[in-house]
């Protein structure tokens, strides 16, 4: 660690602290500016699927690439969120953030105005890169700029902005597609919010710099996201491309691991690591990880699933399909936000994650009685359980990691949170999608092998009467087998959550901790 000359009088913390603290009217501009390159992050990963079958059409492209135009992007960004928080703990992270908006704002130009699938595939590791740096650093500044006691309404917030993009992503890109605006669209669309959000955070965000001399653990980086990257890729593709148990599927997994175990060899031994091996000896960082993780399968398989299903089981468009999903929404939303305010207001914050995660496999194992015939109101009140257990779980669980790590790791603590819970919803997603696949298969083809369920998905309106009925059914039945699938990995998480040890909120943002705590390496 580096310190000034002599002749430079260091600041006092408590100067240092004052210096670093926003106003009331700073906190909401900076937020807002926050929140809306967030939302267009997020909504970057979803507005595409309604879009991708245009566009491979309109590209001239393969079956192939569409898998890939999806999968570069998430792959990109989840392996780099931990890389964006170990930087977070080195750097200013208002510069970190402003890079990671003109990555997003390049790589959607750059995919709206593309020529061809080439040029777009490249494109979306761009928008990954941006999108896995705004998912891990919005939560790092938040933490920096508001003291755990008042970061809970905002958290609600968050979520509220996470659950809307996550899953209102598709319902607009059905919009934009059958608009005169075309595909294209789906990109462009939000490249003036994101704009707006660089100017207004460079106007009204302000944060301290760390000043030291840092050896940034390029080597742990470059494992984590190649271990990391080939784990997504073995789920994107077992059970599709390959059969789970192949000589790929091991050829894949054994090669993450002896990656990953590298990685961790690495990162033990680096004075900077990517991933700080002390986290894991914080009870509370290691159970919220673990939940996380567990969690992130309920978040993303019930907006994928329900989507597929309500198409194809149920015979709604795509348009309607996606206002069948507000509920889920609407449960998320007002769930994280009234939890948020209640957290502020009383500092009580365990009880939440509780009730969550007990709501959680509830919500499961409701949709896991579903079939082709189940009433609309039913699925609403269920999506409402659902999505009220993730409300309270997702955003309460970074929250607790915040808390209980010093100023110098919120960075690291944070993007862990997130990057697992990333990494569950991702292999979770593949793992069922390619079982209903499977499922699907053998009951419409009994006896005939479900060949990796590689089956193309049927359109339902251009099937005779009596097939349609068979088809909806099948996928009826395996969505609902899909969903209590899900229910022991929700009691697990359950079970975690119940160790997880509640403490006091502090009262001071994370830049002023820092101040506290290195006063010496910071400049207000």
């Amino acid at each position: 660690m580096t310190t000034t000359s002599s002749s430079t009088p260091e600041p006092a913390a408590d100067e240092v602290t004052a210096a670093v603290a926003l106003t009331p009217r700073q906190t909401v501009q900076a937020m807002s500016g926050l929140m809306m390159g967030l939302f267009v992050a997020i909504l970057a990963g979803t507005i595409v699927s309604t879009a991708l079958p245009r566009i491979i059409h309109d590209l001239g492209a393969s079956q192939s690439s569409y898998t890939w135009v999806v999968t570069l992007e998430l792959l990109t960004m989840t392996a780099t969120v931990p890389l964006w928080g170990k930087l977070a703990d080195l750097y200013n992270n208002k510069l970190l953030v402003q890079l990671s908006l003109s990555f997003f704002v390049v790589g959607s130009l750059v995919a709206g105005f593309a020529p061809n699938i080439e040029v777009l595939l490249g494109s979306r590791v761009l928008q990954g890169l941006g999108g896995g740096g705004l998912i891990a650093l919005v939560q790092i500044v938040m933490a920096a700029i508001i003291p755990p006691r008042e970061l809970g309404r905002y958290s609600g917030i968050f979520g509220a902005i996470f659950a809307s993009a996550t899953v209102g992503g598709p319902l607009l890109g059905g919009f934009l597609v059958d608009s005169p605006l075309g595909w294209r669209a789906c990109f462009l669309v939000g490249v003036p919010f994101v704009l707006a959000a660089i100017i207004l955070l460079q106007r009204t965000l302000k944060l301290p710099t760390v000043r030291r001399e840092v050896k940034i653990d390029w080597w742990g980086a470059v494992l984590i996201m190649g271990g990391v990257s080939t784990l997504l890729v073995w789920s994107s593709f077992a059970g599709n491309k390959f059969d789970w148990v192949s000589g790929w599927s091991f050829g894949l997994v054994g090669a993450a691991l002896v990656v990953l175990v590298a990685a961790v060899l690495v990162e033990r031994r680096h004075p900077e690591p990517i991933i700080p091996m002390d986290l894991f000896r914080n009870r509370t960082v290691t159970l919220s990880i673990i939940a996380s993780a567990l969690v992130g399968v309920s978040m993303f398989g019930g907006s994928v699933f329900l989507a597929q299903y309500f198409q194809i089981a149920q015979g709604y468009s795509p348009t309607k399909a996606g206002l069948m999903s507000l509920p889920l929404i609407i449960g998320m939303m007002v769930a994280s936000t009234i939890a948020g305010g209640l957290i502020t207001k009383y500092g009580r914050w365990k009880i939440y994650l509780v009730i969550g995660s007990v709501l959680l496999p509830i919500g499961l194992a409701l949709f896991g009685t579903i079939d082709a015939n189940t009433s609309k109101y039913m699925l609403w009140s269920f999506m409402l359980v659902l999505g009220v257990g993730i409300g309270l779980v997702m955003q309460n669980l970074v929250l607790a990691a915040q808390n209980d790590v010093p100023a110098r790791e919120l960075g690291a603590a944070t993007s862990a949170v997130s990057f697992f819970r990333s990494m569950g919803g991702t292999i979770g997603v593949s793992v069922l999608g390619a079982i209903l696949a499977n499922k699907v298969t053998e009951t419409l083809n009994p006896g005939g092998g479900s060949s990796g369920g590689g089956s193309a998905v049927p359109n339902i309106k251009d099937l005779p009467e009596q097939v349609r009925t068979v088809v909806e059914n099948a996928y009826g039945d395996a969505t609902a087998d899909l969903f209590m699938m899900s229910v022991p990995f929700a009691i697990l998480a359950l079970v975690a959550v119940l160790f997880i040890k509640e403490k006091a909120l502090l009262t001071t943002s994370g830049a002023e901790r820092r101040a506290a705590e290195e006063p010496d390496i910071l400049d207000a």
